[in-house]
């Protein structure tokens, strides 16, 4: 049994009434893995927007292992601390990580964060040390096209994001860095600048199914409209 974990912040926990690029990733596996496989984690719930807080089970497609460790308004900088403990407790085998956008706009900047991602893989092979990872680069949203600091940060940390990544790469416990989608456009493929529609939610899970298709022969490359 292969066991991810789906780590992230809000365009990875979801809110109520959507089906979350998680949900689209284990469609496309259950398609094309050839073998028993699962969702882990800590949460299972969506962010209910009207409560402020992530209370909701109401996914668009409820029939799905929803684990998860995600969290509205979460980043590296939370989940470093974390991510040991899941691991250990969930027995994960592939983390699957989408983080870096909370972290730059309200906590650390792209240096900061790029330690927080150095200590995030620290603990997380403190607790198993044969763990796969699958890193994808903050996507820029609205503020970016407003903002140039903020913009040039989000550069700068995916800049960081890939040394890493070479830098910490290792047979026994690979990580591997997804591929931006390159057609993403947040215009048509968010429905406020930041967050996935539909379309956004294929790209995403086409981004981490492709990069494990790639390098590892996990499932196959993700066919648009999966799902």
């Amino acid at each position: 049994m292969l066991r991810f974990m789906p780590v992230g912040d809000s365009m990875t926990i979801g809110s109520a009434g959507e089906h979350t690029w998680r949900y689209r990733l284990w469609r496309h596996l259950c398609d094309t893995h050839g073998g028993p496989f699962t969702f882990v984690g800590p949460r299972e719930e969506l962010y209910d927007k009207a409560a402020d807080a992530p209370t909701s089970l109401a996914y668009a497609e409820p029939g799905f292992p929803r684990r998860h460790l995600a969290g509205w308004g979460e980043g590296w900088l939370h989940m470093a601390p974390l991510i040991g403990d899941a691991v250990r407790q969930h027995r994960a085998d592939v983390l699957l990580v989408s983080l870096g956008l909370i972290d730059l706009g309200f906590y650390t900047d792209a240096e900061q964060t790029a330690e927080n991602v150095r200590a995030f893989v620290a603990g997380a092979r403190e607790a198993a040390p044969r763990i796969r990872m699958v890193l994808l680069p903050v996507i820029p949203n609205i503020r970016a096209e407003g903002d140039a600091s903020f913009a040039e940060q989000v550069d700068r940390f995916n800049v960081l994001l890939a040394k890493a990544v070479a830098d910490l790469d290792e047979p026994r416990s690979p990580i591997l860095l997804a591929s931006r989608p390159e057609s993403y456009d947040i215009h048509v493929d968010t429905y406020d600048g930041t967050h996935p529609n539909a379309s956004g939610e294929h790209l995403i899970a086409g981004a981490f199914a492709g990069a494990m298709w790639e390098a590892w022969g996990v499932g196959e490359a993700y066919a648009a409209g999966t799902g």
